[in-house]
């Protein structure tokens, strides 16, 4: 007969869940904590849970630990859980700031029990990247909602301490949970954990220190803050480099564009140079010089119909905004464009934390769909292309799951390479014809309201920021879009017409899919 041990107090273990997302290191930080307390006396437990793939598969690391011995006794080795109980969770680790979000939704962090050690760093989930209008939600609000539903909130620009230490965010955040002292272990193990591991341990030291010190009053990084802005505010904007193109258009642009940026000076309003100079270095990119001056001949059409009231210049500003954008469209030329940039694969290396002595390879994940294809034509083919029960069904079967291809491959770039040198052909192609179309029409709008209602050609202008993306997403804004100016007529014939299409705008961009819009719309008809 076994004789079991009675403890002499009452215990439950120490209980950890990690919130990371792939690629942060989550499971090395759930491996480092169980490491940490399975050599200085503790039973440690890990399990993981995987989330969704709106989150670039966020994980929770559920970590328990036990000790073995309570005043010199051995104690029996328990059965720990392998999933957080809400409301029985001491420490929760995120490695953003809505994963911070989330583990608070689902009660893992309460004010009686929990540390919370967030990352203020944002990745935008695919709701917030996806939304028809500015869709991301509010750092300020997640910020208040932590600091109201945790014991103790201890936070930090974790994600540019571990860039700046060449490091990933879990040694941040493992320094962070050393420096919260809810572990009962001293810095010099914790330290101990990351030297086992063996595999870039001084630059994981580095950003193990950076976190500490961001939680201890260190000269850690603070990210500051703000509330999002209204899609047409410019709170976001440089406002040196604002002051600077009201000033002198020319001094933001290069030699290839000091003839546009003379104009600009010349034809614009002050208020609006800034954005007019974004266009014309938008275009310009994405198409020629050319391009920049059309754009330039639609915009001081509208500078012309100016009103001063309050010195904001807001019809040309966001004329100017909106019309760059729409003449920028997306296409397969300017994805192939951005794909094969030199910028990109230095971005992409400097992610990785790729060495001189190491090979980076890059896999795009493309899925064409036939009206990407055709849009890319010229006119004639594009139509035949679009129109063929042939040609459809040819696409289908190569492209409906999908398609790899290696960037860094010699053939995968090459293939991209040149379609991105398209751009000469792109001004015959079936897309760029029925785009100008519709921008024509848009600005025509817009000049006809401008002289009696100037208001409601502001809101016609803004109205161009339900179209947007490609595929469906792009008809379903184009529809939306045009069910806006159907209703022009009606809404020009009433005083508070302008307030009105504010309101359709602000239905279309909650609705990718016009549910809203059509109940708005009819609700006005009544």
């Amino acid at each position: 007969m076994t004789a079991v041990l009675e403890p002499k107090v009452r215990l439950r273990p120490i209980t950890l869940a990690i919130l990371a997302m792939g690629g942060e290191g989550g499971g090395v930080l759930s491996e480092w904590i169980v490491n940490l307390a399975e050599d200085h006396g503790y039973y440690a437990q890990s399990t993981s849970v995987a989330g969704v793939a709106q989150r670039t598969g966020a994980t929770v690391y559920y970590v328990e630990l036990f000790p073995r011995l309570i005043d010199g006794d051995e104690l029996p080795e328990p059965v720990l859980s392998t999933m957080p109980t809400p409301g029985e969770v001491d420490v929760v680790v995120a490695s953003e700031l809505m994963e911070a979000g989330r583990a608070i939704q689902r009660g893992f962090v309460t004010p009686q029990r929990t540390t919370l050690i967030a990352s203020t760093s944002r990745t935008y989930s695919m709701p917030e990247r996806t939304a028809m209008g500015d869709g991301r939600v509010d750092s300020t609000r997640l910020l208040e909602s932590a600091k109201s539903a945790s014991k103790t909130f201890l936070r930090g620009d974790f994600s540019r301490i571990a860039e700046a230490s060449n490091s990933v965010i879990s040694a941040v955040l493992f320094g962070a949970l050393c420096g919260a002292q809810v572990l009962p272990f001293t810095r010099e193990q914790f330290e101990s954990a990351i030297r086992a591991s063996g595999k870039g341990v001084e630059a994981s030291l580095r950003a193990f220190d950076g976190g500490l010190r961001a939680v201890t009053g260190g000269p850690g990084v603070e990210l500051q803050i703000t509330s999002r802005p209204a899609p047409s505010a410019s709170a976001e904007l440089d406002q040196e480099q604002v002051a600077l193109a009201t000033a002198d258009p020319g001094a933001l642009v290069g030699p290839k564009l000091a003839k546009q940026a003379a104009r600009i000076k010349e034809h614009i309003p002050a208020p609006a140079r800034y954005m007019a100079v974004l266009g014309i270095r938008r275009t310009a990119e994405y198409q020629d010089t050319r391009y920049a001056d059309e754009y330039l001949d639609r915009l001081t059409s509208i500078a012309a119909l100016e009103q001063f009231g309050d010195g904001s210049a807001r019809l040309t500003t966001e004329t100017a905004r909106y019309l760059g954008l729409w003449m920028t469209y997306e296409d397969t030329i300017r994805v192939a464009f951005h794909k094969t940039r030199s910028r990109r694969f230095d971005r992409v290396g400097r992610e990785a934390q790729v060495s001189e002595q190491q090979l980076m390879r890059v896999q795009e994940y493309l899925h064409p769909q036939i009206e990407e294809i055709s849009d890319t034509l010229p006119t004639a083919l594009g139509r035949w292309v679009l129109n063929s029960r042939l040609a459809g069904r040819l696409i289908y079967s190569t492209t409906h799951k999908g398609i790899k291809i290696q960037t860094t491959s010699v053939w995968g770039f090459t293939t991209l390479y040149v379609l991105a040198r398209l751009r000469p052909i792109r001004r015959r192609s079936l897309r760029f014809g029925q785009e100008q179309q519709h921008i024509e029409s848009w600005l025509d709008l817009i000049r006809s309201t401008a002289p009696t209602n100037y208001l409601l050609a502001c809101e016609i202008a803004e109205c161009q920021q339900v179209i947007k993306g490609y595929g469906q997403t792009h008809a379903n804004g184009m529809k939306n879009f045009t069910t806006m100016m159907a209703v022009l007529p009606q809404l020009s014939a009433r005083a508070d017409g302008a307030e009105r299409l504010a309101g359709l705008r602000k239905a279309a961009l909650a609705d990718e899919h016009g549910a809203q819009l059509q109940a708005a719309v009819a609700a006005l008809a009544s």
